[in-house]
């Protein structure tokens, strides 16, 4: 992805005008009669909207381009994706020195297609964008790449994404970096992690259920343990999906894309952390092994569960990973991602991930983190009024409340009984963009990545 960015060291490159409607008019008068012209033909404007335009130079390969942005002196993360879309291959430089600054992120995403399953993907070549900050150069390919081992993992269909896939792909990050990697399944499974055995257990035996675990850095760092809901697919189990909220079900492992998108940042910015990555990786298929309304499942903690519902089964895999993330030592931080409920879609919809945690300031810095980088969170209370909801007249608390309120706030309370004495955050998160966006195309979608490493480099960071 480095070919994508480059220092600049006064090598040839088109030149890219940056106006918002503030510097438009003083920018326009600055440039030549026949430029001014073009503008006024081309009735460019500087009001967003009119998103680029070429300016033809003295010679046939002398050109710029303006482009208007919302403010040229905070520039976000996308205001340059529509122009590393569309532009043809080539070097390109903000003019009057300007360096990209976060846009430097949404260049190199605009560039990428999803298209393992096309026989007719456009090859194009690179629109290297030059930069006068060459240290971030790997910072920035370092957060496209995790983005994108997100979007790639949600978009793959579960027959080609399942628990062996996801298996596959923590190997690969954890060759990289010289990580350990430990899977549990089979009578190891069933016997010391019964809820996550429970709900993968209908599912056929390529996709049979385990519990995958990363371990990477010094012993006496800090523990940071991350956890990710890998539910390959989720047919709701016997309390089945409709037609129409299975259809996205491959996406319910967005969690543990995020959580091994966060794994890859943490060692590949080499935090001096003791890493734990824990992601429960099942299906939840429908067959003659299927888990039952009714049933109470003896979880790893030693609590026991009863079904309330088939499909609140993300929250049972979690239950069993959490408590694991405490057992050796109680963690500095646990974080953990989970396309969790619809209930977080409701109240903040598609692009705002809900967050919990159980402390104020965690929280703020996170959510003050996630603004300046261009990838907001918010949070939402873990308000244990609620916590009556997950009652259950045989066994110590259900997996579902009763009714329809507030329901991320009881899924999330449901996880807060399994988790160690440390700081948590817990993000429910969508993990998909419905409608495309410059740089960010209709499919799975990173949400809360970026904002969480970003607190990360400041709490463990040099």
């Amino acid at each position: 992805m480095t070919d994508l960015l480059n220092a600049d060291q006064g090598q040839d490159a088109h030149p890219i005008h940056l106006v918002d409607e503030g510097s438009f008019d003083d920018w326009k008068k600055s440039q030549p009669p026949r430029i001014r012209t073009l503008l006024e033909a081309s009735r460019y404007t500087g009001k967003q909207g009119y998103q680029w335009l070429v300016l033809p130079g003295e010679g046939e390969d002398d050109w710029s381009v303006v482009t208007t942005v919302a403010d040229v002196d905070d520039l976000s993360p996308w205001c340059l994706a529509k122009l590393a879309e569309e532009l043809p291959e080539g070097r390109y430089r903000l003019a009057g020195d300007k360096d990209p600054g976060p846009a430097k992120l949404g260049w190199i995403l605009a560039q990428h297609r999803y298209g393992r399953y096309k026989s007719d993907v456009e090859e194009r070549g690179a629109r290297t964008l030059l930069t006068n900050a060459p240290a971030d150069i790997e910072r920035t390919a370092l957060a496209a790449e995790a983005t994108l081992l997100v979007r790639d993992m949600i978009d793959t269909p579960t027959a080609d994404m399942g628990p062996d896939r996801i298996e596959a792909q923590v190997r690969e990050v954890a060759d990289r970096f010289h990580a350990e990697v430990e899977v549990i399944k089979g009578d190891a499974l069933e016997q010391g992690y019964p809820m996550i055995h429970a709900v993968g257990k209908a599912a056929s035996r390529q996709h049979a259920p385990r519990l995958i675990e990363l371990t990477w850095g010094k012993e006496d760092a800090p523990r940071l343990a991350v956890v990710g809901k890998g539910v390959a697919f989720d047919s709701g189990g016997l309390d089945i999906k409709a037609a129409s909220g299975m259809r996205l079900m491959k996406k319910d492992m967005g969690g543990a894309a995020h959580a091994l998108a966060l794994a890859l940042m943490v060692m590949g910015r080499n935090l001096p952390v003791r890493l734990h990555l824990l992601i429960p990786a099942v299906e939840n298929a429908i067959s003659e092994e299927s888990f039952r309304p009714g049933d109470i499942i003896t979880s790893r903690k030693g609590l026991t569960v009863e079904i309330d519902n088939t499909d609140a089964e993300g929250r049972l895999i979690l239950g069993d990973a959490l408590h694991k993330a405490g057992e050796e030592a109680a963690p500095d931080l646990l974080v953990d991602f989970a396309t969790l409920t619809g209930a977080a879609r409701v109240a903040l919809g598609p692009d705002l991930p809900a967050m919990f945690a159980t402390d104020d300031a965690l929280a703020a810095a996170i959510a003050a983190r996630g603004g300046a980088v261009g990838d907001d969170v918010w949070r939402m209370p873990l308000w244990e009024g609620y916590d009556e909801m997950l009652a259950s007249g045989i066994a110590d608390l259900s997996n579902s409340a009763q009714g329809s309120f507030a329901g991320c706030i009881t899924a999330a309370l449901f996880l807060k009984r399994f988790i160690p004495d440390c700081d948590w955050v817990h993000f429910d998160t969508f993990g998909w963009r419905p409608t495309a966006k410059p740089g960010r195309p209709k499919g799975g979608e990173a949400y809360g990545l970026r904002a969480t490493f970003a607190y990360l480099e400041e709490r463990y960071g040099p």
